[in-house]
């Protein structure tokens, strides 16, 4: 409280115009900041592995066969892909409780603004997860199936031991950089009053008009924690990228007939 209180003073005191740093360094400084930035990991990473999960189901999905299973799906892209997030958000806390007249069974979207907040974004982020898993899947050799069938396999094993392995080369580049996209997505969670980096920010300015300094300091979390969390996918893809230089193991495809007969005893 009393490097806050600080770094009142320092910006009251400051000149109505130009850049203060004793004011931008008392902003810096303050302990209020911490919350707000673990706020936003927390949201980053448990937001965007519920759109990974949500995702999988999705993508497998859009490529079914069945029209009653495709269509409910590409509804769900179609909505989620084709609108802004910052309309998902305020739709999702504010345009259901007023729908529902603030019902109890959705207390937790209509009143916890950090609980709606991270639903919604796990929502829209499976919507997109949805196309990379899908084309992670479509990467992997459609032979690769057939040859799991022929052994025996039952579809669940097949993309349990076989699809999914070798897909997730495909997949894991994408999807850590959407953790990163998430950490900045969750700044938009200012329009429903989630107490994080662009909120603390926000009171900040609205205190003292220090609009410069007040964001500044925002943007310095903001880098800092994009910058883990692009040290952690560099270490993610290099592992990978490892084991991308090995040969997959896959499964041999049955010969064909004419490679069996040129195999035969000669005339």
């Amino acid at each position: 409280m009393g490097i806050l209180l600080a770094a009142v003073d320092q910006c009251a005191s400051a000149p109505p115009s130009g850049f203060s740093l004793p004011c931008f360094q008392s902003i810096l400084l303050s302990d209020v900041w911490f919350g707000p930035a673990l706020t936003v990991v927390i949201i980053t990473v448990v937001s965007q592995t519920a759109g990974v999960i949500l995702g999988l189901p999705l993508a497998l999905g859009k490529l079914s066969r069945n029209p009653l299973v495709r269509a409910p799906v590409n509804f769900y892209l179609w909505i989620f892909r084709g609108t802004p997030l910052v309309l998902q958000l305020i739709f999702v806390y504010d345009g259901t409780a007023q729908l529902t007249g603030n019902s109890p069974l959705l207390f937790f979207l209509n009143r916890e603004a950090l609980i709606s907040g991270a639903i919604t974004l796990a929502l829209n982020e499976a919507a997109y997860m949805a196309e990379i898993i899908r084309s992670g899947l479509q990467a992997v050799d459609p032979g690769q199936a057939d040859a799991a069938k022929a052994l025996g396999m039952t579809r669940w094993q097949t993309l349990r031991r076989i699809i999914l392995p070798q897909a997730m080369r495909v997949v894991v580049p994408p999807t850590t950089n959407e953790y990163i996209n998430m950490s900045k997505n969750t700044s938009l969670l200012l329009f429903i009053a989630v107490h994080e980096l662009m909120q603390e920010a926000a009171s900040f300015y609205s205190s003292n008009l220090r609009y410069f300094e007040s964001l500044a300091v925002a943007a310095i979390y903001y880098l800092l924690i994009t910058t883990a969390l692009t040290q952690v996918q560099k270490r993610i893809e290099d592992r990978f990228g490892e084991r991308g230089n090995r040969r997959p193991q896959a499964l041999p495809c049955s010969r064909s007939p004419e490679r069996r007969q040129s195999h035969g005893p000669a005339g």
